[in-house]
């Protein structure tokens, strides 16, 4: 990374492609007095002489004097700005070679192009930010659903970073006792006892815990739960498809062996992506294209986070259906029995033995009955037993939850020391180092390679 403190940097702020409105933003010491030399008001004022938050409507001109496109020009001067530098945005016309031209014009004029994500890099630098807000800017940007959404607004409005400080300062009030009675130790004075001292190490230690149980809920969040629905063939994994999305998204037929690869669909639950795939009937074949779904199959199944087997409730339960049970014995399964409309063949408790009663469900694929049972347990999985007020805890993201594990291990060692009854310097240390990998997560004591990596996320102009 140049240094931001001398270079003006430029970017385009809007998607390359035809567009109405395009926007050429830069940020930096110059960046007014670019501005002021390739773009004429209409209104014959500079650019320096107007307050911040002002826009103006003129002409953009190259050295020439010829113009090159109409535009608006937005003044942010710092320290009221998204990186608290002087920002100027150009809203000139959106077509490729007209934006490009205008970017190209201020970095004649002594601007840089910008690295990804430098905007918000300059915000974090100067101080209007810290690290999780930026990673924040990156998952609203990135948001395919509305709670994802949520959560990033709320992490980019400081949710983590209280986290942070609270945890910090609890570590901090621990510390300063641990210190107290080193520093006092030939002194005849009161200390915390050790018993107390663990029982505030203890709720630091269950407070970074569900930090760490909640970044899989959000990774959920932003990325969806895939749900690979298997079985024999013809037993009505399609028909189950097509019910669950509403649409004639699979061939359903009564012949085995229809389905050859994977079908994929997307459904919402309560904001979550639910990715449906419907996988190619597993049995033993001979067919050369047939045997290369049953092993695509059995690939998605490992790949799964949620399966669901279909088993055909008019057909007894065969060495098929008992091996395609062992397979997915260690993952989150429901077990649809299909077919629940016409007699009866299968034994119950062939079944009952390898999975809880509440997830064996018996259905009609075909006429839906049974379906929406279906539809409120994989929600009620999904939402971990109808926690739907995810929004509303605190998500950390991968990054995150590596650090706090290392923070969690180092509070663990803490504890052994106490209960091996050491002297306060050991706990002391452990805590000591908890309290700088706290530091991490907001970027107080982040590494460069490490704000390079979040940063190299971003897409130039941002």
């Amino acid at each position: 990374m140049k240094d931001y403190r001398e270079d003006t940097i430029v970017a385009i702020g809007t998607k390359p492609g035809e567009a109405a409105i395009g926007i050429v933003k830069l940020s930096g010491n110059n960046s007014i007095q670019i501005t002021d030399r390739i773009f004429r008001a209409n209104s014959g004022k500079k650019i320096f002489e107007l307050d911040t938050y002002t826009m103006i409507y003129g002409w953009i001109e190259d050295n020439k004097k010829n113009i090159v496109d109409e535009a608006i020009v937005t003044i942010m001067k710092a320290p009221g700005s998204y990186t608290r530098e002087d920002i100027i945005e150009i809203n000139c016309h959106g077509g490729i070679a007209s934006i490009t031209k205008v970017m190209e014009l201020c970095m004649e004029e002594g601007a840089r192009i910008a690295e990804p994500g430098e905007f918000t890099k300059r915000a974090f630098m100067n101080g209007r930010i810290d690290l999780s807000q930026a990673e924040a800017v990156i998952d609203i940007i990135n948001a395919k659903t509305e709670l994802s959404l949520k959560i990033a607004a709320k992490n980019l409005s400081g949710n983590i970073k209280e986290k942070m400080f609270e945890i910090k300062e609890s570590v901090l009030e621990v510390l300063v006792q641990l210190d107290a009675a080193v520093d006092f130790i030939e002194e005849d004075l009161e200390t915390t006892p050790y018993d107390e001292l663990k029982k505030d190490i203890l709720k630091i230690y269950n407070e970074v815990g569900k930090l760490i149980r909640n970044e899989k809920k959000g990774e959920i969040i932003k990325n969806g739960i895939k749900a690979a629905i298997v079985g024999k063939p013809n037993v009505g994994k399609s028909s189950l498809l097509n019910f669950l999305s509403k649409k004639e998204k699979a061939i359903v037929t009564e012949i085995p062996g229809t389905t050859r690869d994977a079908v994929e669909e997307i459904l919402y639950i309560e904001g979550i992506p639910l990715i449906l795939i419907d996988t190619a009937g597993i049995r033993n074949t001979e067919d050369r294209i047939e045997k290369i779904g049953v092993e695509k199959s059995l690939k998605q199944i490992d790949d799964a986070d949620l399966v669901i087997i279909v088993l055909d409730g008019s057909r007894e339960f065969d060495n098929i259906d008992a091996q395609i049970i062992n397979k997915i014995e260690e993952k989150k399964t429901i077990c649809c029995i299909n077919k629940k409309d016409i007699k009866q063949k299968i034994n119950i408790d062939n079944i009952a033995c390898h999975f809880p009663t509440g997830n064996i469900i018996k259905i009609s694929a075909l006429k839906g009955s049974g379906v929406n049972i279906l539809e409120e347990r994989i929600k009620s999985m999904i939402l971990d037993n109808g926690d739907s007020g995810i929004e509303e805890k605190i998500i950390v993201n991968t990054r995150h939850k590596n650090i706090l594990k290392e923070i969690q291990n180092m509070i663990s060692s803490a504890l052994e020391a106490i209960d091996n009854n050491l002297s306060e310097e050991f706990p002391s240390s452990d805590l000591r180092i908890a309290y700088e990998l706290i530091g991490e997560i907001t970027g107080e004591t982040a590494r460069e390679d490490i704000l390079d990596r979040v940063f190299q996320k971003f897409c130039i102009g941002k």
